[in-house]
C-alpha cells in the first residue's frame, strides 16, 4: 500500500454525499493514508467528529452561522409548496433556484480553494459534487468524481436524465424532461461557461455541469438497481462500489409503550425534508393506529411534535446504517444513501420523494421490485398500510431484497472505494 499518502476529500454540503465520503475515509485510514476534509462552514464539526482533519472553503458570501441556517431554513420553507410537483414541473422552480446557487459554489469555491489545495498539499483529491470545482481539476495530481446521487448522473441517452423521475423505458417523456432541463437552465448554464473560460477550461455542452474524471470514478449505485446503458461505462475509468455504508454508532432500540413487539418501521426525510413537519406528523398519526413501533428522524424541528402515539419515538438524530439493520422496513425521502443502505441490509422501503434524485430512486425502487413509490402528499392511508404490509410480507419483495443484500455484502463498498484509491495512488507515485 502507499503508506503515508493525503487524500483530500470535498463532498457536497449536505450529509448525504458528507457521511458517504466519511465511509470512504474511514476505509482509507485502515490502510495508512491521512484523510484531510474540504468542508462548507455549514458542515463544520461533522468531519472532526469522525476524528478527521477539516478545512473550511467559502461556497458563498461568508455569513454569520445564524444567518446562514436561517437562509436555508427559508429557502426550504420556501419551497415545500414545490414539493408536491412532478420532477418536470420543479424544473421551473426548486431546480433552476437549486443551479443558481450550485453554480455560485464553484465561483465562490475558487476564491479559497487553491490556496487551501497548496496548505493541505493532498496527493489525491476526491470530489462528490455535481459541479466541477476547477481548482481540483487543475491542482496537478489524480482528482476522482465519485457519484453518490443516482447512477443517471453520469448520462447516457438511452437511460432516464438525473432528476426527472422518469421510467426506463418512457423515452418520450425523458426527451420532454431533457428539453425544458435545458431551455430553463440555459442562463444558468452560460454563466457557468462564463466561469470556466475564466480558469481556462473549455465550456461544456448545454446541462452539462461537471465532467468525468479522466483518472476515476466511483459510483454508489449497485448491480440489481443499475440502468441498462447503450454506451457501457469503460470498467477503467467507472466502477461501481455496490454501495458504501459507513461505520456508525451502536443503537439498541428503545422500550415501546405500546405494540412492543410490533415490526420495525424506520422514517426519514434527510435533513431537508425535516422541514416539512405536517407531512411528517400525518404519516406519525397514521403509523400510530397501527401494531408497528416507528423511529422517526425529525432532525431540528423535534419542537413541532407532541402528543406522539405510544408506538413512535422521534429523534433530531439516529446512527442511521445502525438503525436500518434494526428495522423491517423503511420509509424514506429517495436519498442516495438511504437509498442504497436499505438495500445493503435488505430491508424494503416506500419511496416518498419530494427533490433532486429522490425521484429518480423513488421510480427505480419499483421498477426493480425492491418497494414501491408514492406521491408525498397525494395519499390515503389505505395506500400507505397496503403497501407497508407489501414490503414486510410479500414473498417476491422479501426474496428481491435477501438477493440484493446478499450481493452487495460480497464487496464492501469503503473497502472498495479504498483499494482503488490506493491503487491510483500507487500507480501516480
Amino acid at each position: 500500500m502507499s503508506i503515508g499518502k493525503t487524500i483530500a476529500f470535498f463532498p457536497e454540503a449536505c450529509y448525504g454525499p458528507a457521511l458517504n465520503s466519511v465511509g470512504i475515509a474511514q476505509a482509507c485510514e485502515k490502510l495508512g493514508h491521512k484523510e484531510v476534509f474540504l468542508t462548507d462552514p455549514g458542515l463544520s464539526g461533522v468531519y472532526s467528529g469522525y476524528g478527521f482533519e477539516e478545512h473550511a472553503v467559502n461556497m458563498s458570501e461568508p455569513m454569520p452561522p445564524e444567518e446562514m441556517a436561517k437562509y436555508w431554513t427559508d429557502f426550504i420553507d420556501g419551497h415545500i409548496p414545490n414539493f408536491a410537483l412532478s420532477p418536470y414541473d420543479q424544473i421551473d422552480n426548486y431546480v433552476k433556484e437549486c443551479w443558481e446557487n450550485i453554480v455560485n459554489t464553484s465561483v465562490w469555491a475558487e476564491k479559497d480553494l487553491p490556496g487551501i489545495l497548496d496548505k493541505v498539499k493532498p496527493d489525491l483529491i476526491c470530489v462528490d459534487n455535481v459541479i466541477l470545482f476547477p481548482a481540483c481539476k487543475q491542482y496537478g495530481v489524480p482528482w476522482v468524481r465519485i457519484v453518490s446521487c443516482s447512477e443517471n448522473e453520469v448520462t447516457d441517452p438511452k437511460i432516464p436524465p438525473h432528476l426527472s423521475g422518469c421510467g426506463e423505458n418512457d423515452f418520450e417523456a425523458q426527451q420532454a424532461y431533457r428539453d425544458k432541463f435545458n431551455e430553463v437552465i440555459a442562463p444558468i448554464h452560460a454563466e457557468f461557461n462564463e466561469h470556466l473560460k475564466s480558469c481556462g477550461i473549455d465550456p461544456y455542452p448545454i446541462g452539462q455541469f461537471c465532467e468525468d474524471s479522466p483518472y476515476l470514478n466511483l459510483l454508489l449505485y449497485p448491480e440489481p438497481v443499475k440502468f441498462n446503458r447503450s454506451i457501457p461505462l469503460d470498467p477503467k475509468k467507472f466502477q461501481h462500489l455496490e454501495g458504501c455504508v459507513r461505520a456508525e454508532a451502536d443503537y439498541e432500540i428503545p422500550t415501546f409503550d405500546a405494540h412492543n413487539d410490533g415490526k420495525l418501521i424506520y422514517l426519514s426525510f434527510g435533513s431537508l425534508g425535516c422541514g416539512d413537519t405536517d407531512l411528517l406528523n400525518r404519516i406519525i398519526n397514521e403509523l400510530g393506529k397501527q401494531p408497528y413501533r416507528v423511529l422517526v428522524n425529525v432532525g431540528d424541528y423535534m419542537d413541532a411534535y407532541t402528543d406522539l402515539p405510544p408506538n413512535v419515538k422521534i429523534s433530531n438524530w439516529f446512527p442511521q446504517p445502525t438503525v436500518i439493520d434494526q428495522m423491517d422496513m423503511v420509509i424514506h425521502h429517495g436519498g442516495n444513501n438511504t437509498f442504497t443502505e436499505c438495500l445493503y441490509f435488505g430491508k424494503p422501503a416506500i419511496i416518498m420523494p419530494y427533490v433532486w434524485d429522490g425521484h429518480d430512486n423513488a421510480t427505480r425502487v419499483q421498477e426493480t421490485g425492491h418497494g414501491f413509490k408514492m406521491h408525498r402528499s397525494n395519499w390515503e392511508p389505505e395506500e400507505l398500510i397496503s403497501k407497508i404490509e407489501a414490503c414486510l410480507n410479500d414473498e417476491a419483495i422479501q426474496a428481491k431484497m435477501a438477493s440484493t443484500s446478499k450481493h452487495m455484502k460480497q464487496f464492501n463498498g469503503p473497502e472498495r472505494a479504498a483499494g482503488l484509491l490506493d491503487q491510483l495512488l500507487k500507480d501516480n507515485s
